[in-house]
């Protein structure tokens, strides 16, 4: 079960954001970190199949769905070798990246949440998605009724697209998802897989009307 040691041990390493610091302190990050979050994976896996088979739920801790602590420095100017949160993503079976539609839940100090869609689509992924709002609209008004959807848009209509078409504020989207904000007293409850579960059952609709505009099952 995911305790408050893991958002302890994150907020240390937001002050001590090095290569030695992390290295003496490898054994409480693999106990109140890694071994907490394998759990809650493996224990999502019937939860996410029985929302759809064709979601990968993988508990390994290394190679699965938590996303690896090493930020990626190459192309930024914080050169701070570590993540201060813990990411996880059951992407799609035909998904091979970040980029594929999934689901994702994000555990940080004063940052929890968790739902689902595609996160930053590119060339013709992107398309498809808007093409599909264009050609089933009433199916994607029903998709995404009630959600919270986030994320950057364009700041005019995308290049083909009709800037007066009534769903224009979403066409303008480049990500697809919806999350659900909570915090750390949920996290670390025994409520806290329920919850997630029955976000992921909320934001379905918007992951199949996804997986329909890419040609692939939900």
């Amino acid at each position: 079960m995911i305790t408050a040691a893991l958002f302890d041990f994150l907020r240390d390493l937001d002050k001590n954001n090095n290569r030695e610091w992390f290295k003496s302190q490898k054994a409480r990050y693999e106990a109140d970190v890694v071994d907490p979050v394998t759990e809650f994976i493996a224990n999502m896996v019937e939860r996410v199949h029985r929302i759809s088979p064709h979601i990968v739920v993988d508990p390994r801790p290394n190679g699965g769905s938590r996303f690896r602590i090493y930020r990626d420095t190459r192309f930024s100017k914080d050169k701070s070798p570590y993540k201060t949160h813990v990411g996880c993503q059951f992407r799609h079976e035909a998904g091979k990246d970040a980029h594929a539609p999934g689901f994702y839940v994000h555990l940080g100090p004063g940052e929890v949440f968790f739902g689902g869609g595609v996160w930053g689509p590119q060339g013709d992924a992107l398309r498809a998605i808007r093409q599909r709002i264009v050609d089933k609209p009433a199916r994607w008004e029903e998709a995404v009724d009630g959600l919270d959807l986030r994320g950057d848009q364009l700041a005019r209509a995308p290049k083909g697209f009709d800037p007066e078409h009534p769903l224009i504020e979403d066409l303008r989207r480049k990500s697809f998802f919806s999350m659900q904000d909570a915090d750390k007293k949920l996290a670390t409850s025994a409520k806290f897989e329920d919850a997630v579960e029955k976000q992921f059952e909320k934001v379905a609709p918007l992951m199949s009307f996804v997986a329909d505009a890419l040609g692939v099952e939900f």
